[in-house]
């Protein structure tokens, strides 16, 4: 089955969104899942990442970006293999990364509507930093309707899709997985989440991402994939109930203006 008819047929499948009937915990991840790649906003911080390696090691481009690679692949993320190989400071290095410009990251209000629509809880879980969620959905002008964000920080460290990481935000935020849905971009991530007993749905870009490898935008059929979209708020319409959004606490907002 090519793509474009994976997708077609996920989406043919919204009467089966009776199935999160259930949930009253939605976790989202971020990056490429709250938005769409057109906005280049991670290909920036790819960028920044390799910038940091080429000054550190006294790299060439290619070679930084290779190397960028190679802790991806071996550690989850950049970070984690400079801290475990290198003993870098992870604030410096987080502060590096997402600076970044926003500009052609638009407002998405009908997202917003969608989401504050959901009833329950919205909580963000990324392997970002705080400051880089809050930097992103603010400029979506979503952030009001999560009521917090467990970031790479909160995390240890320790990247998804690594199973203490879900179990440290479970248990942070007293979530019930059989009562949550995860939303995510790579698939490798909700392999966890499924088998923690939360709904899980893939979202893919509508058009092909040339700064991404074609294995972490595929469609994929998996079981520990329940749904698929290339469309988040389209998704979340018919889910729409007496939701009622939840403002990040003043005393979250301190936390995160200590932090990058």
């Amino acid at each position: 089955m090519n793509q474009n008819a994976s997708i077609t047929a996920a989406i043919s499948l919204l009467p089966e969104q009776a199935a999160f009937g259930h949930v009253d915990h939605w976790i989202f991840d971020l990056d490429n899942t709250l938005y769409s790649h057109e906005a280049q906003v991670w290909p920036q911080v790819n960028e920044r990442i390799s910038l940091y390696l080429l000054h550190l090691f006294g790299l060439d481009g290619l070679s930084a970006q290779q190397l960028r690679r190679y802790y991806y692949e071996r550690y989850g993320t950049t970070l984690n293999g400079l801290m475990s190989e290198h003993g870098v400071d992870p604030d410096d290095f987080l502060a590096f990364a997402h600076d970044i410009d926003l500009t052609l990251l638009d407002p998405n209000p009908a997202l917003g509507e969608a989401i504050a629509a959901l009833p329950g809880r919205k909580l963000i879980l990324t392997n970002g930093s705080r400051g880089h969620a809050e930097n992103v959905a603010g400029k979506l002008g979503i952030l009001q309707h999560f009521e917090d964000i467990f970031d790479i920080v909160e995390a240890g460290f320790l990247p998804k899709p690594e199973r203490a990481t879900y179990e440290n935000f479970l248990a942070k935020h007293a979530v019930d997985p059989a009562r949550a849905a995860m939303f995510e971009d790579i698939d490798k991530n909700l392999i966890v989440p499924n088998d923690l007993g939360m709904k899980t749905v893939l979202i893919v870009p509508r058009t092909p991402d040339p700064f991404r490898d074609a294995s972490e935008q595929a469609v994929v059929e998996a079981g520990h994939v329940h749904f698929v979209t290339d469309d988040l708020t389209g998704f979340l319409k018919p889910l729409m109930r007496s939701g009622e959004a939840v403002p990040i606490l003043p005393s979250q907002a301190k936390r995160s203006a200590a932090r990058p």
